[in-house]
């Protein structure tokens, strides 16, 4: 009853004007727990990035290449978990599952557009790692404010092209059936499958667009740390050695991190439902969560200015 009162008769056609989000697969009874789980993973990231970010913003110590990217990464983790979290927890909450065609196009767009700026961004991020192990002499020549300006509005600019391909793609379609999407949020295989129309070409185009991005990503990535590598191997100082090898660590975990997920959802397009839905959600869940706290925890830098930011809101009496 609820689908077909979200169709407006057209002729003989129907259009869907909105759809319906059934939720995460096989969690009936576990409603609350989730709820009140997603929602302290929520507000931690909202706090630990919006800390990242007002610390880079507020330590002149910290006004360099590495940590002007950090900040835009804890941007994108702020921007990725809101993109959908919110509208899970109402649903888990047992509020409305419906979600409007402009909210279910906004999540498909700002997913795309989000994601691929920060597989971008690690790129960006391990170039600029490169140059600072590799030409050290050189560093601040190679990037400097305009060049990291650069690189980051290039990315950003990119991933908006990117994300609105695929958007238009998707929602040109004609979705004149049912509006029932059968998954937590609005992407593009879950909804192109309410599609009444010849949907392979969309599919395939869009999962090879997808991975694309990281197909470009990774070699770079990973020909910044071969190189690194080689770098940190000559050196004669042990000191400058665990610097390096410090210096690059808290990068290399969370590419692993965000990797990881990656190869696992885009090894195979035949997934099981569940694990796919898992790793989903612990890409927008948690991974934005754990960003902030693995840059802290392994940055001294980080946290001097954290300290220095928490002085400063919290004065002695």
């Amino acid at each position: 009853m609820e689908g077909n009162e979200s169709k407006m008769d057209l002729g003989n056609r129907t259009t869907v004007t909105h759809f319906i989000l059934l939720g995460i697969p096989n969690t009936e009874g576990l409603q609350t727990i989730l709820f009140f789980t997603f929602l302290a993973f929520y507000l931690c990231t909202l706090l630990g990035n919006l800390l990242i970010f007002s610390a880079v913003l507020g330590d002149c110590r910290l006004h360099t290449p590495m940590y002007f990217f950090l900040s835009n990464l804890a941007v994108l983790d702020i921007g990725l978990s809101s993109v959908s979290v919110p509208k899970l927890l109402t649903i888990l909450w047992g509020w409305s599952r419906v979600i409007s065609l402009a909210g279910c196009m906004a999540q498909v767009f700002f997913g795309h557009f989000l994601g691929s700026t920060e597989c971008l961004f690690y790129a960006v991020m391990a170039y600029d790692l490169y140059v600072a192990i590799c030409h050290p002499l050189n560093y601040l020549l190679i990037m400097k404010r305009q060049v990291c300006t650069l690189l980051a509005t290039g990315s950003w600019i990119a991933s908006s092209f990117h994300a609105s391909i695929l958007t238009s793609l998707t929602f040109t379609l004609p979705y004149c059936e049912s509006n029932v999407v059968d998954y937590f949020l609005c992407d593009i295989f879950p909804v192109v499958k309410l599609a009444c129309a010849d949907t392979h070409v969309l599919e395939t185009m869009a999962f090879t667009n997808v991975g694309l991005v990281h197909l470009i990503c990774f070699p770079l990535i990973l020909a910044s740390y071969v190189h690194i590598f080689y770098a940190i191997v000559k050196m004669n100082s042990a000191h400058a050695w665990r610097k390096a090898a410090s210096t690059c660590a808290s990068h290399l975990a969370v590419v692993t991190l965000f990797f990881g997920q990656c190869a696992v959802m885009y090894a195979q397009r035949q997934q099981s439902k569940a694990l796919v839905t898992s790793i989903h959600i612990f890409g927008i869940v948690v991974t934005p969560m754990l960003n902030p706290v693995i840059y802290s925890l392994r940055n001294k830098e980080v946290k001097v200015a954290l300290r220095k930011l928490w002085g400063d809101l919290m004065p002695a009496r």
